[in-house]
C-alpha cells in the first residue's frame, strides 16, 4: 500500500537520496527554508518524506545509497498521514517554508499577555526589561487589585486589544 514514510539520510545527504529516489520514479518530500543569511536549509535535517508503496518498495527504498532507515518500529516503517504533509506543504512560498518570526519585543505602554506558568492568561501593561534583559515588570490590573508581576520575557507576548 503507497504511503508517505519518513527517511533518515545519512549526514548531508538529503539532496543525493532525493535525487536516487526521484529518478527512481518516488515521490520525495525535503522541505526547505532559508535562513537569516539567505542559504538553503533543510527543514528536518537528516530526514525527508518519501510516497512508496510497502512492502513491495522497501528494499530498494532502504538500500538506496545515503539512507540510514525507514523510520518505524519492530512492525515495520510507520506511514505518515497525508494530512500532516499538506499541512508542512500549506506553509510553502515559492518552494520554501515560511518560518514564523520572532514577534518584535514589546515596548513601554504595550498590552501583553502572559503564555506560560501560573499566570497564564493574565494580561497587563508592560512597564520594562529588568536586568539582563531575560525578565521584564508588567502591570496587573484585574477588579480590585493592582500589581506588578516579575516575569520571563519568554512568557509574554503581545496582546491584542479585547473587542
Amino acid at each position: 500500500m503507497r504511503n508517505w514514510f519518513v527517511l533518515q539520510t545519512k549526514p548531508l545527504k538529503e539532496a543525493m537520496v532525493e535525487k536516487l529516489l526521484v529518478e527512481a520514479g518516488m515521490m520525495v518530500y525535503c522541505p526547505r527554508y532559508k535562513d537569516e543569511d539567505g542559504r538553503v536549509r533543510s527543514l528536518f535535517p537528516c530526514y525527508e518524506f518519501v510516497y512508496f508503496d510497502y512492502p513491495k518498495q522497501y528494499r530498494l527504498v532502504r538500500f538506496t545509497r545515503g539512507v540510514r532507515r525507514v523510520v518505524g518500529n519492530e512492525a515495520g516503517p510507520i506511514p505518515v498521514e497525508t494530512a500532516i504533509i499538506e499541512g508542512i506543504r500549506s506553509r510553502e512560498v515559492n518552494g520554501f517554508i515560511i518560518l514564523e518570526e520572532e514577534p518584535p519585543p514589546p515596548e513601554i505602554g504595550d498590552l501583553v499577555e502572559v503564555v506560560k506558568g501560573p499566570f497564564k492568561g493574565f494580561r497587563g501593561i508592560f512597564s520594562r526589561t529588568m536586568t539582563g534583559d531575560q525578565r521584564v515588570l508588567i502591570l496587573l490590573n484585574y477588579l480590585h487589585f493592582h500589581g506588578k508581576l516579575i516575569i520571563d520575557r519568554s512568557f509574554i507576548r503581545k496582546a491584542c486589544p479585547k473587542k
